[in-house]
């Protein structure tokens, strides 16, 4: 006999996802987005839902290395996939220099819009380790700000894009 709507949509069905390192399996229904999973079922926080329709950028994570709005993913799409959350950013103690970026740049004001600009940034970091000014404002466009003029985000990034290139060379 087949399922109603509504036992349909009750059904839970496993998903297993490396978020910031480590795996997870859970049980979740199918039309669970990416965004509450990391927040409901793992406690990521830091994933900041803003809109819900894919506007604000709010929920940016890196799945599987892109930058991906995460309130357009559903969990079970992401089934097998590895998830960079902003609290996975940082590595042994140390910020991201995105992150210290945003700390010395005064690249935040109220905060809301931080992770998202952050792990945006990051990515666009790794494909463009060099980007100018008009490469970082068209590479955050699917961030909101609604508190700043970017100024000092742009100014964050660029400092992120100095420090990689120093330690960089420094490894060399």
């Amino acid at each position: 006999m087949a399922a109603t709507g509504q036992e349909a949509a009750g059904q839970k069905v496993p998903v297993t996802l490396k978020v910031n390192g480590r795996t997870y399996t859970r049980e979740v229904e199918p039309r669970t987005l990416l965004v509450h999973f990391l927040r409901e079922e793992l406690g990521l926080t830091g994933t900041h839902v803003g809109c819900d329709t894919s506007n604000c950028g709010a929920c940016t994570v890196h799945l599987n290395g892109q930058a991906v709005k995460s309130c357009t993913v559903l969990a079970v799409q992401a089934d097998g996939a590895e998830v960079v959350t902003i609290e996975g950013l940082a590595r042994d103690g140390r910020l991201h220099p995105v992150q210290e970026g945003f700390w010395e740049e005064h690249g935040l004001q109220c905060g809301f819009c931080t992770p998202g600009m952050i792990m945006a940034a990051a990515h666009l970091l790794e494909v463009n380790p060099n980007p100018t000014e008009e490469e970082i404002r068209r590479g955050l466009e699917g961030v909101l700000c609604r508190c700043t003029g970017y100024h000092n985000i742009v100014r964050a990034v660029q400092y992120a894009a100095r420090k990689m290139q120093e330690r960089s060379a420094a490894a060399d």
